[in-house]
């Protein structure tokens, strides 16, 4: 038999991981918005670019 190893775990992957795929993104979308916070982009460009990007992966919310 051969010896177990153990396997190193980011911790942010795992986190990342126990998240439903919604959430990840809007966690994505919380991230984008602080990365482009100081650019001339507004946060009504990057929410509409935001529900552009959620209408095409999960449809019209009912």
């Amino acid at each position: 038999m051969g010896t177990a190893t153990a396997k190193k775990i980011n911790p942010e992957d795992f986190i990342l991981s126990a998240l439903s795929p919604e959430d990840r993104l809007n966690a994505a979308f919380k991230v984008a918005g602080e990365a482009f916070k100081k650019t001339a982009l507004t946060m009504k460009d990057i929410d509409k670019a935001a529900k552009t990007v959620r209408k095409r992966i999960y449809g019209k919310k009912k």
